[in-house]
Order: C-alpha cells, then structure tokens, then sequence
C-alpha cells in the first residue's frame, strides 16, 4: 500500500532508530525458526519464512540502497528476481505459488542477506545529513511493509505448521492466556447524517486511506465486543453449516467443496473442539473471540443472528474513535484472547485481536489517485473482489495501525487473524 507522504518532518536520526526496531522486531519473531520451518510453502496464498526475511531487504536494496547510495553493489545479483513480489515496473519476479521450492538460497544465506541490508542502510543514514521527502516516504513505506510482513510470517507459518501432524507449536513457552466471561453484547446506536472518513493526520498512513471525505450513513447500531467462540459455536449447533438459507451463493458453494464444518483450525476431540495455535494445540476457549474465518461465515453467522456486517464507514464512524488499547503482536500471546470484563455499554476490543470483516468491497475512495511510479503497484491494482477488514489483531504490531486503516482479503480468506463483529439497521 503506497503512502501519501505526512507534512511531519523528521530527522534522519528518529528514522534510522525506527528502521532498526523494526528490523530487529522481524528478526525477533523469525529467530525459533529453523532451515526446515522457514523453506516450506503450505499454500499458494502463503510464503515461506525466509522468503519475507529476503523480501523485505529486497524492498530497501533496490528502492533506497540501489538508487541513493553512490556505487552500491548487489548483495546478489540473482536476488532481485527472486525476492521481487509483484513490482512488474521493476523487473521479473520467481512465481508465487513456486517460493516453496527455493531451497537455495538457504535461510543462513537469507539472514546473511538481512544483516548486509541493515549495515549499508545503517551506512547511508549515517551519511545522508538530510533526505528528501520522496526518500523518507520511501523508507516509510519500507518500514510499515516489513511490519505487514511481521504479521504475514505468523500467520503463513501457523498455517504451515497446522498442516504437520505433530501440530509442533511455533512458541511454547506458555500457555495462550484464557478469560473470565466478558460482558453481555450490547448494542450502541448511531443517528443518521453525514460522516467524515479516511486519514488527515500528520504521520504515515497508505494512500488507500485517503482523500477524508464524507459519507451519509442512515441510522445503525454496532455491537460492543466481537463474537465469541460459545456464540460462534451455537450457530454451529444451530446446524449453520448445513443450513443454505444463510450463506451468500459462493459461501454455499465454498462450504460444500471445501467440506467446511468449522472455523480454521478447529478439531473435534470427543465432545469437545480444539484448536490449532501458534502455542500448539489448546481447547477452544468459549469467551474468546471467534477467529480464522471467512467473510462466507462472518456473513452466514450475522444473518443466523439476525444482524448484518457493519460497512466500513459504519465502523469507522462507530469504533475510529476507540482508544488503540488492545491486543497486539508486542503481548506475544499470539493468538486472541477474551474481552475483558467490565462496562458492558462500552466498545472492547476495537483494535487488535481479530481483524473485523466488513460489508464493503475494497474499491478506491472518491478523489483517490493511485501513486506515480513503482510503489503505486502496492496497493491500487488490488481494488477488485477483495472485502475491507477493520482493527488489527493480535498478529498485528500496535505502531502499525490507525483506525483508518484498510486490510482487505477475498472473501474465501481464512488463514488470517479474522472475526466478526455486528451491525443492525435502525428503522
């Protein structure tokens, strides 16, 4: 997602110290990971653990180093080719569903890569004295890719490693924390009339949330929390994925190839459901929020309920301003836990632990004009089929998000940190 560059003006100094935290934090979260964890492509959607460890330095050796620092030399030649995702504008690219097959080169020589990066990176702060704002938007850019990258190698490598019979756990230090009940649903009701959204800060934001302009609402309701797993189940024991009268027509249609009885992950063992986490196997736990499911099933549950998916202008006229004081990657628990109990008039969770499915297509806003060159491939040519997700979620870094922040993924999508929330009309 390219950025429409922030009047901030900031010093070389807080940008190299910012792009060292995030290149240690993505270090950090790679670090229990083995040669065999980080080759292996479970899926087409997914990318092994070391191709995001390349990727992201391929992002700051081509678009800065190669371009800003006199006389620099390729790391390895071979590297652009392979590391490029889908920047046609700058040259080939290895094909996506083949990653898994790049054995070579081995995750060393990838972390051999990463560290030569972030010297020549730590070299050209060190004598750039001021930049120029189209490189620091760069670099801006740069640095919340590599945090959506952070998110990408949890959740590609959860899926990875469900797939091993073994179901070995990424981290199992501890247990996932589990909650007491969290507060009754309720239900906060918002008037009809004009609405502003989109980004109009001073800081970073991706260009897909902007130009701020209005929408008119009509009256609707948000609930207070997302659904939680005992009310995720019920809609199973209600014969939900049987049932056909819920489900959008490619929904049914998904359900019935794919044989879907259940959210990602879950198992049956006896009477009771587990599930997959990044800390192994644990019992579904009833408080807390559903995740690992599809728009297909958001959708399904909500009308199962007698609600709907709330738009994206509705959540962000109803949640955007929600204190940011959720779960996110940095608690390390990796995987969503209950609300917590208390007012049960207030929105919880508004941000961080599960990503929110919305109602709206992922399509441009009124005015927008996607960026020149090659970062306006980051995100304009996506604007088709794909669903608005709101809010972050555990997986997610807490300086990476921004109440209109836009994560989008087709409807299908489940290998993602995903929930639901609700919205009704108010007649």
């Amino acid at each position: 997602m390219a950025v429409s560059m922030s009047p901030v003006v900031r010093s070389v100094e807080e940008l190299a110290a910012e792009f060292r935290a995030v290149r240690a934090q993505t270090d950090r979260l790679a670090e229990p990971l083995g040669p065999e964890d980080a080759t292996i492509q479970s899926m087409t959607d997914a990318s092994p653990s070391k191709w995001h460890l390349a990727h992201t330095s391929w992002f700051f050796e081509t678009l800065i180093l190669d371009r800003k620092r006199p006389g620099y030399a390729w790391f390895d030649a071979a590297y652009p080719a392979l590391f490029n995702s889908y920047y046609n504008t700058l040259g080939p690219q290895h094909p996506r569903p083949a990653r898994g097959m790049l054995s070579r080169p081995t995750l060393a020589q990838i972390r051999a890569y990463r560290a030569h990066v972030d010297r020549e990176m730590k070299a050209f702060f060190e004598s750039a004295g001021t930049l120029d704002r189209a490189t620091v938007e760069v670099i801006e850019v740069g640095m919340n890719h590599e945090q959506q990258h952070q998110e990408l190698l949890l959740t590609d490598l959860k899926h990875l490693l469900s797939l091993n019979p073994l179901r070995p756990a990424y981290r199992d230090d501890r247990a996932v924390p589990r909650g007491a009940t969290p507060a009754p649903l309720t239900w906060r009701a918002f008037p009809a009339g004009l609405v502003s959204i989109g980004y109009d800060g001073e800081r970073f934001a991706y260009d897909n949330e902007k130009p701020r302009h209005q929408v008119y609402l009509q009256a609707f309701e948000l609930a207070s929390r997302p659904i939680t797993n005992a009310e995720y189940l019920a809609f199973m024991t209600d014969g939900g994925y049987r049932r056909p009268e819920f489900w959008l027509s490619d929904g049914w249609a998904t359900v019935q190839g794919e044989r879907w009885e259940a959210p990602l992950y879950w198992e049956r063992r006896g009477d009771e459901w587990w599930q997959f986490t990044l800390r192994g196997m644990q019992p579904v736990d009833p408080h807390a929020p559903v995740c690992h499911v599809s728009l297909f099933e958001a959708d399904a549950y909500a009308r199962w309920a007698g609600a709907r998916l709330p738009t994206e202008a509705e959540w962000e006229a109803g949640l955007g301003g929600e204190p940011a004081e959720g779960q996110f990657v940095e608690s390390e628990d990796f995987h969503p836990t209950p609300a917590p109990a208390g007012d049960d008039t207030a929105f919880v969770q508004a941000m961080g632990s599960v990503w929110e499915w919305t109602r709206s297509g992922y399509e441009p806003y009124p005015g927008y004009v996607a960026p020149a060159g090659p970062l306006g491939e980051y995100n304009s040519k996506f604007m088709c089929s794909q669903v608005v997700l709101r809010g972050g979620s555990c997986a997610t870094p807490r300086s990476h998000l921004r109440p209109t922040y836009r994560n989008f993924f087709f409807p299908g999508a489940r290998w993602q940190f995903s929930g639901i929330r609700l919205a009704r009309d108010l007649s």
